[in-house]
């Protein structure tokens, strides 16, 4: 049996995205996603997670390698 366009968007209407959940970083006070890591410092649940700092000078070194291998 055919479901007309109106029972099928009725059906459909549950279907929408919710807009994502933000956080205060306890630590900077950035925003940042619920039960995420906070990118902007590094810190998840008041505690320091991620070493952002190494994470940067490790890329920079890389680049630098990468282009002074190309010359």
């Amino acid at each position: 049996m055919r479901a007309t366009r109106s029972h099928r968007n009725n059906r459909r209407s549950h279907h929408a995205l919710d807009a994502v959940r933000l956080s205060k970083c306890s630590g900077c006070g950035a925003l940042h996603q619920s039960h995420k890591i906070c990118m902007a410092c590094g810190s998840y649940n008041g505690r320091k997670v991620l070493d952002l700092a190494a994470k940067v000078a490790k890329k920079v070194k890389a680049r630098k390698d990468a282009a002074a291998k190309n010359r």
